[in-house]
């Protein structure tokens, strides 16, 4: 019965909260709302849910409600699944109840947060006890992902363990109304980590502020901090620890320093990623005055460089004041501002952008570890700047690129792992699906539930296989799931696959493999079902899936395939002419190779490549007796193939440079001759390729099968009559017209659908656009992912959509 007092009822609800609402203050929010509506009872957190008991007046209980959806801290995404009335005694105040763990909650993991505006006035406020202190944070910031051990969201149950807090810091935490109240990684210089900077001599005869070699190493944040800059500023290369891992920092205006970080690192041309300053001020109140100054990021851009993600945005440069080599060959660069205290005061006392790449061997994790990353990169650093804050799992940046006036996340890192989604279904069983070799994220279903892991890489160390195996017992320990099932690529040769049939016998559950450019085909089907939950029954899509490989049903290598259905019932529909590739997994790497395989399928065998002539023989004969040689149809060689044949480089030294020349190449043309590339797209001939039918042999039905004949692109890719510049404009056109040729012969025989696009050849953002725009003009539907990524970092997520549909 509801408590009356002096005749106006008193109820007493049991509200369950969820959604993100670990490490945002979310606590303290509802003991201030509960205070603000005069209401007793308690708020206490259970592994990853909060369930508030709320005692007061009808029209309070629903004002707080309404508070809770509304008035929720910027971090927070609540969700009231559930308002139970329940008898109870009267209770004369509302307080904040000790955490308790429960293996049936609904357990949601924070990001890692960048640092909020009241933390940066405190750090650049010389009155505050925390000014210029490198790790400050609140209930609004600071790590979270890469510090949790367990749930619930409690000190003990961080890194942050190892700090023990100092009495003013405790007094912060105790305070209900103090925005760190139950900051889990509160804590101040007297109590907190702290930071060391040190020397390593074996590549420079420089040291900084010329220290002998017993004085290499500077303790404490400040000194610390003085001599990180001074090495940026003598042009050293300085392994940073940050949030979710190491960073490899160097001034990014300085050519020689840019230079020796490449050669070192063995990464000569892959652009690197830069970090602007952000602080804001007076005159700079969105904090983007350095980026502007180098970078000319649209709209959209500057707000998504500035969001509280803080990913990498890809955005137009053409600045001389960089270093040339941070960029090679390239219009755009990979910017992000400072996003954690640390870089803010390294930035703001530099006075300049830096390098901030990766810090790993390429092609692996990030490292996080302080004797690991000396150990691992001391062939590359001059100087360590570490800190004594462990991380417990790594997490790199994010990646994300404006196509078509939205966002497209291109890598899943640090600000937005583990991403986690609602399903507009619930799964028969927990699955665990483990991706594919390259990009590689694993995933976690469970009832409604999607989580998808940060970015983990190459599969092709040893390294990189142990992190996959962490990341996966990790996910499983913190969400509390128990894997009943497991899902690979049907590549039998992916580590990733090896290790799901391991796990798989191990732990004695049931396995499924899911072709790649089903899985591709998935991330749209999957993504628009949970971006539009409502339009999504008996809808059909056709998704072009575009990419370098991918084993397909008839153990060729596919990759300019289009699949129509839906998820658990696609039909392969439309391909490319194949052509036999020779060298293996080599041809990913030398262009030469796609395109020397195209030639030779048109009887072409004299070509002027720079290649050593003996290898292109040996190749030749390899070819013709089809030794290592496999039948391809993927458009991702096609596009390699086109960049070697414009010259634009016969072998590539990282995965895709060929096709992001061929694009750099085709929009600064655009961007500075517009008006005759405008004429010239009027007058050249961008009509799409021949078309012709054939059965699909790879389907038990033999379905029809609609090819792109590619053939006539090589003599346009060999007119010298036409510029470069021409011609990779022509090949991008008729590339997309082909497409709208294939959707359009689809629809005839099928009906509306959605198209969709998947696949890394679609990170090419003038095809990507120009597709787009014609598929509006031609009245199609169109899908192109946004929160997910659509290269092989969302093979996993595609690979279970798949699975539960099945």
């Amino acid at each position: 019965m509801p408590i009356t007092s002096h005749n106006v009822k008193i109820n007493t609800l049991e509200i369950k909260i969820t959604g993100q609402v670990q490490g945002v203050g979310f606590r303290p929010f509802i003991y201030r709302i509960a205070n603000q509506y005069n209401l007793t009872g308690w708020v206490q957190n259970r592994s990853g849910e909060v369930i508030v008991l709320a005692q007061g007046h009808e029209h309070n209980l629903n004002a707080f409600q309404n508070a809770v959806l509304t008035q929720h801290p910027p971090l927070a995404i609540p969700f009231i699944e559930s308002v139970n009335s329940i008898e109870c005694e009267p209770l004369n105040t509302f307080i904040i109840s000790k955490s308790s763990s429960s293996a049936q909650a609904q357990r949601h993991i924070p990001p890692d947060f960048f640092t909020c505006n009241d933390c940066l006035a405190e750090l650049t406020d010389p009155h505050e006890r925390r000014y210029r202190y490198p790790f400050i944070n609140c209930t609004q910031c600071g790590p979270r992902y890469t510090i949790i051990n367990d749930l619930p969201y409690d000190r003990p149950n961080t890194s942050m363990s190892d700090f023990p807090l100092c009495t003013s810091c405790y007094k912060e935490y105790s305070n209900t109304l103090d925005r760190r109240f139950h900051a889990q990684p509160l804590a101040c210089s007297e109590c907190g980590p702290e930071l060391t900077f040190i020397t390593e001599h074996a590549h420079s005869k420089k040291t900084v502020s010329k220290k002998t070699a017993s004085e290499n190493r500077s303790s404490g944040n400040e000194a610390a901090l003085a001599s990180t800059v001074d090495a940026l500023k003598q042009g050293l290369i300085i392994a940073l620890k940050g949030i979710g891992g190491y960073h490899l920092i160097c001034d990014a205006t300085n050519e020689d320093a840019v230079q020796r970080l490449r050669k070192r690192k063995h990464r000569p041309d892959k652009p690197l990623a830069i970090m602007f300053s952000s602080l804001h001020n007076a005159k700079d109140q969105d904090g983007l005055s350095q980026l502007m100054r180098y970078c000319s990021p649209d709209k959209i851009e500057a707000e998504t460089i500035s969001s509280p993600q803080r990913p990498i945005v890809l955005i137009k440069t053409n600045n001389t004041l960089l270093a040339p080599s941070v960029n090679t060959g390239l219009n755009e660069i990979g910017a992000m501002l400072a996003y954690s205290p640390l870089h803010y005061l390294l930035l703001k006392d530099f006075g300049l952008p830096i390098v901030a790449t990766s810090g790993n061997l390429s092609g692996e994790p990030v490292l996080t570890d302080n004797q690991q990353a000396q150990q691992r990169l001391h062939k590359i650093a001059d100087a360590f700047l570490h800190h004594n804050r462990s991380i417990l799992r790594p997490a790199d940046d994010s990646v994300v690129r404006i196509i078509y006036h939205k966002k497209r996340l291109f890598r899943i890192g640090r600000g937005i792992a583990p991403l986690e989604f609602n399903l507009p279904y619930m799964l028969k069983e927990p699955i665990l699906a483990v991706g594919g070799q390259m990009k590689n994220t694993i995933a976690l279903a469970w009832d409604n539930r999607l989580v998808i892991s940060p970015h983990i890489g190459e599969l092709d160390s040893k390294r990189s296989t142990e992190v996959f195996a962490q990341v996966i017992d990790d996910l499983c320990h913190l969400y509390r799931v128990t894997p009943k099932h497991i899902i690979c690529d049907a590549h039998p040769d992916y580590f990733s696959s090896r290790y799901a049939h391991t796990y798989a016998h191990t732990h004695k559950i049931s396995l499924s493999q899911v072709q790649h450019h089903k899985a591709h085909a998935n991330i749209v089907c999957g993504a628009y079902n949970i971006k539009y939950p409502k339009k999504t029954s008996s809808k059909k899509y056709l998704v072009f899936t575009w990419d370098g490989t991918g084993l397909g049903d008839d153990k060729t290598l596919w990759g300019g395939e289009g699949f129509y259905g839906h998820a658990g019932n696609w039909q392969r529909v439309t391909s490319i002419k194949p052509f036999y590739l020779q060298g293996g997994d080599k041809a990913a790497r030398e262009p030469w190779r796609s395109a020397c395989a195209l030639l030779w399928e048109e009887g072409i065998v004299e070509n002027n490549f720079s290649t050593n002539k003996t290898s292109r023989t040996l190749a030749f004969q390899a070819w013709n007796k089809r030794l290592n040689t496999i039948q391809s149809s993927s458009m991702g060689r096609l596009f390699d193939a086109a960049s070697a044949l414009l010259g634009l480089g016969e072998i590539s030294s990282f995965e895709g440079q060929g096709p992001m020349l061929l694009e750099a190449l085709l929009a600064d043309a655009v961007e500075t001759n517009a008006e005759s590339l405008s004429a010239t797209r009027h007058n050249i001939d961008k009509s799409a390729l021949p078309l012709y039918h054939q059965q699909d042999n790879s389907s038990a039905d033999k379905q029809l099968l609609i090819i792109a004949d590619w053939s006539e692109l090589l003599s346009l890719l060999l007119d010298e009559a036409q510029t470069i510049e021409q011609r990779a404009l022509c090949f991008h056109l008729k590339i997309a017209e082909t497409l709208i040729a294939q959707a359009k012969e689809i629809r005839a025989l099928k009906g509306d659908f959605c198209v969709g696009l998947s696949g890394g050849v679609f990170q090419n953002k003038f095809l990507s656009e120009t597709i787009l725009k014609r598929l509006e003009e031609e009245n199609f539907a169109s899908f192109l992912p946004e929160e997910i990524p659509y290269n092989d970092a969302g093979l996993a997520f595609g690979q279970i959509i798949e699975a539960v549909h099945l």
